[in-house]
């Protein structure tokens, strides 16, 4: 029988209704013919709660044991799914990571898969079963201690078996109805897209669109994995949400596809640094090492044996990244005259595959900001990726500017 995967994210099966809801769904592609594996998350609020539960019994906690207690939220789900299912008369069984098993690394709170074989699964539809309903974000290490995938981690359930079982493609039902051109809580003109390549999807997870876990997107781009975002609480039929595909299934690509930006984001300078071969080495090694997540580097011209070297980095990390600095400081790696912080910014990007083709763009982009006197502070591009970092309180001002300016309201 054709195969597909349907995962439902935490908003989705939230509580016993919206449970029924998604079994319905399930329900539906099974009379059209689908043997079907059902990836689902936590119910909404779950896995913060367990984590918090955690946290309050072990500050300093064993890893292995937040990954068990934080992975039953799912387990609950699974089974809450596959009771529904049987009471439509739908064959359905509920499996957990381990039962599958889903192989992965032994890097708790963060593993990556190894390997999902398709035995268990393939006997269990060989004898009528319809429906495997599996607990997303988890899995089993070669310790045998159940591991999970990171927050997110579903979604690259889904798409892992997707590949793994050569499915048809791999739906992704969660609480909109497919991907736009950017928030339509910041601009009304935003616009669904029907179709978006995965390396543009890709630019636009990492950026700070939060349709699609990053992880996921590189899996699916990897093994051609045919991905569609949809609304799990409207009606929906082959034509709707988004299809994340192939370059090559898109006939004709807009030069800018999307605008994403990222609220949170910090400026870092260190003033004043020896311009020497193996400074930046010097420097981003300490920070890759304590876990900062670095993003944009600008190094300037070098006067007088000195330069100045910008990086940008989640808010959430510049305590991190002070520390590390500190640190290759005291142990004579680099000396630096001062560090200034700046965290009042907000990455804006634009981004679509028809850049590699055309030219201008970044002309027009920064044309666009000018004539909202937004200033840029700092500049990084790629194949298909433009961005910016400016000061955070133009940031919605920006994102509507470069929507009108690359007229993403309107069809190709």
């Amino acid at each position: 029988m054709p195969l597909l995967v349907m995962k439902f994210g935490g908003t989705s099966v939230a509580d016993l209704s919206r449970i029924k809801n998604a079994a319905a769904k399930v329900k539906r592609e099974v009379e059209r013919g689908y043997d079907v594996i059902v990836i689902v998350s936590a119910m909404s609020g779950k896995t913060n709660e367990l984590v918090g539960w955690v946290e309050q019994t072990s500050p300093l906690f064993d890893a292995r044991e937040y990954d068990a207690v934080v992975a039953s939220g799912e387990n609950v789900t699974a089974g809450l799914m596959a009771l529904t299912l049987q009471e439509m008369d739908v064959p359905a069984r509920s499996w957990q990571g381990w039962q599958v098993p889903i192989h992965t690394t032994s890097a708790h709170s963060a593993a990556r898969f190894v390997s999902i074989p398709r035995d268990n699964l393939d006997a269990k539809f060989a004898e009528g079963f319809k429906v495997a309903v599996v607990a997303g974000f988890q899995g089993l290490s070669a310790e045998g201690r159940i591991t999970t995938l990171g927050r997110g981690g579903s979604d690259t359930t889904a798409v892992a078996f997707a590949a793994a079982f050569g499915a048809e493609r791999c739906d992704i039902y969660t609480d909109v109805d497919g991907v736009y051109t950017t928030d339509p809580r910041i601009t009304e003109k935003a616009r669904k897209l029907k179709r978006i390549a995965f390396e543009e999807m890709l630019e636009l997870a990492s950026l700070g669109a939060k349709v699609l876990q990053t992880r996921s997107v590189e899996l699916a781009m990897r093994y051609k994995v045919r991905l569609r975002v949809l609304s799990s609480f409207e009606d929906t039929d082959e034509n709707s949400g988004t299809l994340v595909c192939d370059e090559d299934e898109i006939m004709e690509s807009r030069v800018v596809s999307g605008v994403a930006y990222s609220r949170d984001e910090a400026k870092m300078t260190l003033l004043k640094v020896a311009d020497r071969p193996g400074i930046a080495a010097a420097i981003f090694g300490p920070l890759a090492e304590a876990g900062v997540n670095v993003d944009m580097i600008v190094q300037n011209i070098s006067e007088e044996g000195f330069t100045d070297m910008t990086f940008s980095c989640p808010v959430n990390q510049i305590k991190r990244a002070e520390k590390a600095i500190s640190e290759a400081r005291v142990r004579g790696a680099y000396e630096y005259g001062e560090l200034v912080v700046d965290d009042a910014v907000a990455k804006i990007s634009v981004v679509g595959i028809g850049m590699r083709s055309h030219a201008g763009v970044a002309a027009q982009m920064f044309a666009a900001l000018a004539a909202e006197n937004v200033n840029i502070k700092v500049i990084s591009t790629s194949e298909i990726k433009i961005s910016v970092l400016i000061d955070r309180k133009y940031m919605e001002l920006a994102v509507q500017a470069l929507h009108d300016a690359f007229q993403l309201d309107k069809a190709s």
